[in-house]
């Protein structure tokens, strides 16, 4: 009896603190302002920044959409870096030079660990624009992406700004899923910069200043890890500028790819985000991922509990209803600004498959490696 008293205290002060958090995120989403873009003529030299290995399906499309952005050309330099590619992806880049469109090709001496930085910070130091947007070689814009970013920029002038990514084209019940997941993380990177405490953004598409890039020393200190030039760089510029971070919230520049097709990929991807923890310098955001990680935890072990103590299987329901409310809250806001609240018809279901996630890729990533882009990395 005093074992089941203990753990429904503990159960129940773990969910409090959690639902404070979701309260908290929810606030923080609230506090950011739908930006409506003004009038005036933009004057920000733009240096549109595209790493790409192995893109030939889906790189004509982001160039496409890329030379067909409504800002003026004289003001827009696009580079697209090839990774080393084994298929077409640097013949296709090459066919649009007659559009303004640039090729730089890696070539180093030896193997790296984070080629993807190495890419973006090669393109930066030839670059002529004054100010970085990079973005990735499968992903899909509208035509006034770079006009309203800029617009942003000049108009707020942040040092950086991250704006919101997410999945389109869903294939199958799995990528649907992906896309509610998606959407719930690109909202919590969101309210952590409107509760000015940034802690996470998407390099699909990010923007910042050349000379804040250099400023905070680029990617030193951090290019040892494959993962990392989005979120690290953020947390590097955010504690020197920690007021000077904007997502941008309009629909206009959301940036569109695609969910993974099935379980291993995923996984794969997961494991390489979540890698990037053990590289954190700001002790606040590694508490909040550890107590998320440690409430899950929380619900799986007091579910297996109940197997044998009938009592506990009450707690975890308790758990499993407060979890699922307070998150359609925050989900219900994030998939209404996407215009995608359809989705939330599968949030039962992915607030128990969450929990499985969490604890697993609690574990799974910060330990071992995974592939990336054919690469087996750490």
């Amino acid at each position: 009896m005093e074992f089941l008293n203990l753990t429904n205290l503990l159960s129940a002060v773990l969910t409090l603190v959690y639902g404070f958090l979701v309260l908290t995120f929810l606030r923080g989403w609230h506090k950011l302002v739908n930006f409506h873009p003004n009038k005036s003529t933009p004057i920000t030299k733009v240096s549109i920044i595209v790493a790409a290995r192995d893109e030939e399906q889906n790189i004509t499309g982001t160039i496409e959409d890329l030379v067909a952005q409504n800002y003026p050309k004289h003001l827009t330099e696009i580079i697209f870096i090839d990774d080393h590619s084994t298929d077409r992806t640097a013949e296709i880049v090459l066919s649009y030079a007659d559009q303004g469109v640039k090729l730089i090709k890696l070539n180093e001496d030896r193997a790296l660990n984070s080629y993807k930085k190495k890419a973006i910070q090669t393109a930066i130091g030839t670059c002529s624009g004054d100010f970085i947007i990079t973005t990735d070689a499968d992903c899909r814009m509208g035509e006034n992406w770079l006009a309203t970013i800029i617009n942003y920029y000049e108009t707020q002038h942040y040092k950086m700004i991250s704006s919101p990514v997410a999945y389109f084209e869903e294939k199958s019940f799995f990528e649907r899923l992906q896309s509610l997941e998606f959407l719930y993380l690109i909202g919590l990177g969101a309210s952590t910069i409107g509760n000015k405490q940034p802690s996470t953004c998407n390099g699909a598409n990010l923007a910042y200043e050349k000379k804040t890039f250099y400023e905070v020393g680029g990617f030193q200190g951090i290019d040892d890890l494959a993962s990392g030039d989005d979120e690290l760089l953020l947390h590097k510029i955010a504690a020197k500028y920690p007021d000077q971070i904007g997502f941008l919230k309009n629909r206009a520049v959301i940036v569109y790819t695609h969910a993974k097709e099935n379980l291993q990929s995923f996984l794969q991807q997961r494991k390489r985000w979540a890698s990037k923890s053990t590289r954190y310098k700001n002790k606040a955001i590694i508490v909040l991922g550890v107590f998320v990680w440690v409430f899950n935890v929380s619900i799986l072990a007091n579910f297996i509990a109940g197997l044998f103590i009938p009592g506990l299987l009450l707690v975890t329901s308790y758990q499993l209803v407060i979890k699922l409310v307070l998150e359609s809250l925050f989900l219900w806001d994030v998939t209404g600004f996407a215009k995608r609240r359809s989705l939330l018809l599968l949030t039962p279901v992915l607030t128990v498959l969450h929990i499985f996630y969490m604890v697993y890729i609690g574990i799974a990533g910060n330990s071992g490696k995974y592939n990336w882009k054919g690469r087996m990395v750490r």
